[in-house]
Parts: C-alpha cells; structure tokens; sequence
C-alpha cells in the first residue's frame, strides 16, 4: 500500500467515525476537553475539515478541484473559531440572530466540504482513461 492510500483510508475512517459519534447524539459527546471545548464541537470540526482534506489527497495536483479544496479547508478550519465567536462561549449555545448566522455559515461550510468531496470523486473516477481504454 502506498503512504498516498494509507493517508486517504486514515483519514477516511478519522471522518467517518466523527460523524458516526455525532450522529449517535451520545452523552460523551458533552464531556469537555482540555481547555473546555465539548467533544462532539471538536468531532464536529474534525468532520468538517476532513471533507476537503479527503478531496484534496484524491485530486490530481494543480487542479481546479484540488485548488477549490484547499480553500473549503481553510473555510472549514475557521469553522469552529467563528462559531465560538458567534456564540461567545464553547459550547457553542446561541441566542438570537447570532444562532441564525450560525446556521447559515455550518450549511455553508458544510456545503462547499460535500461538493469539493464529490467534485474530486467525480473527476477521479470520471476524468481520466483507465488504463487498457481505447
């Protein structure tokens, strides 16, 4: 297996135990790590920038997809410090219009993580001959 494999099954199974445990909605998910965060904001984070991390390591290098990757990773990255300055507390509880801005922002990030996600899978399987093609 090449270190390129090992990185892409690593961080696949890093995504997709996150949201597995989110899902789950389990009560360990509250329990706060050092510094005070809860668990399942740091899951939640690490879900989110593991999207485009898995899109980037599958595109080709200099790509538009690859390029576009590393950008939702960046917006995925500042995730979690823009929620906790929009809710002006880690456990990211939300009052008023704030909450709303919040909801706006997760979709988006989430959005543009997906679609990056999907875009390097299409190009992967789609965008080059296999080998063997006439």
């Amino acid at each position: 297996m090449t270190m390129q494999k090992a990185r892409i099954i690593l961080l696949l199974a890093i995504v997709a135990l996150s949201f597995i445990a989110l899902a789950s909605g389990a009560s360990y998910l509250e329990t706060p790590l050092p510094g005070g965060i809860p668990l399942g904001n740091a899951l939640a984070a690490v879900g989110l920038c593991g999207l485009p991390g898995l899109a980037r390591l599958l595109s080709p290098p200099d790509t538009v997809v690859r390029k576009a990757s590393l950008i939702s990773f960046l917006a995925a990255a500042a995730w979690l410090p823009v929620s906790i300055a929009l809710a002006g507390n880690l456990e990211l509880s939300f009052g008023g219009g704030r909450g709303t801005a919040w909801v706006a922002i997760t979709l988006g990030t989430m959005l543009a993580s997906v679609t990056c996600l999907v875009w390097a899978l299409i190009a992967l399987f789609f965008g080059r001959p296999r080998a063997g093609a006439a």
